[in-house]
């Protein structure tokens, strides 16, 4: 008899060429903005791997990217969704802010405080997998939004009755410091301060960067529609684990299916 894991890789086997499945049903993105926000976007986009990415925007927005819709929603989330294509899978990004120009300004950016809210619309709307993706660079969010994430309601999240829940914490609360500093010159001294002291920080708690992250939650999204019903919360050393070139799918899939992992370790460096 085939394991848990062993039948959620036969689920998920790759064609020739690395590709994964492509899923049957739409994805949608809450956050699409800031760095994080953006990464996940970029990669659900260059994946080709679903049948559309819709990321919501709070003012009118013109699309000309291959397989992306966008829907204009205020955030009282009381009115009905009007999805151009029911998703069947939700990411809900929090982040710091980046380039507020262009664009990037569009893109609804959620507030924790009503996250319970948003989860019954998307749930309302047919999602039945929902990845909440909290701050993958903590030191640099805005004090409101730090205080905001503290009190997260990830009882009543779920409680909403979603098949799959995954809450991916990517890196240790206060891992990066406590700074609330303004962005701009200042933001980008602490970030070089903090860059300068990783050496003194043990490589498994050491944060990923904003793409390797946003492969991450992708590569998750799908690996969910094969995986078992239940609310999981993926750490920090998961996702240290599967950026190893040992882990990727190696370490993604036994833990979805509630077995044990064995720590990876990464490749020497050279001095």
């Amino acid at each position: 008899m085939k394991s848990p894991s062993e039948a959620l890789r036969a689920g998920l086997s790759r064609p020739r060429g690395g590709a994964r499945p492509a899923s049957a049903r739409p994805l949608v993105i809450v956050g699409a903005a800031g760095p994080l926000g953006g990464a996940v976007l970029e990669q659900a986009l260059g994946r080709g791997a679903f049948g559309r990415v819709c990321a919501l925007v709070t003012q009118p927005i013109g699309v000309a990217l291959q397989g992306m819709d966008v829907l204009q929603v205020t955030t009282g989330w009381r009115e009905p969704a009007m999805f151009p294509r029911p998703p069947d899978t939700a990411i809900v990004v929090f982040d710091r802010e980046g380039s507020r120009h262009g664009r990037e300004a569009a893109f609804l950016r959620p507030d924790p405080g009503q996250l319970p809210a948003l989860g019954r619309w998307l749930r309302d709307a047919g999602v039945r997998r929902m990845i909440v993706v909290l701050p993958h660079a903590p030191a640099l969010l805005p004090h409101a939004l730090k205080l905001g994430l503290a009190n997260l309601d990830e009882q009543a999240l779920a409680a909403l009755g979603f098949d799959q829940l995954v809450l991916v914490r990517p890196s240790r609360a206060g891992a990066a410091g406590t700074s609330t500093a303004p962005r701009g010159v200042l933001d980008r001294v602490a970030l070089g301060v903090l860059s300068q002291l990783h050496w003194m920080v043990p490589q498994r708690d050491q944060p990923l960067r904003a793409r390797q992250v946003g492969r991450f939650v992708v590569d998750l999204a799908l690996a969910l529609v094969a995986a078992a019903p239940g609310t999981r919360v993926a750490p920090p050393e998961l996702l240290w684990d599967w950026a190893q070139p040992s882990g990727g799918d190696s370490v993604l899939l036994p833990w979805l299916a509630g077995e044990p992992t064995t720590p990876r370790v990464a490749p020497a460096q050279r001095w």
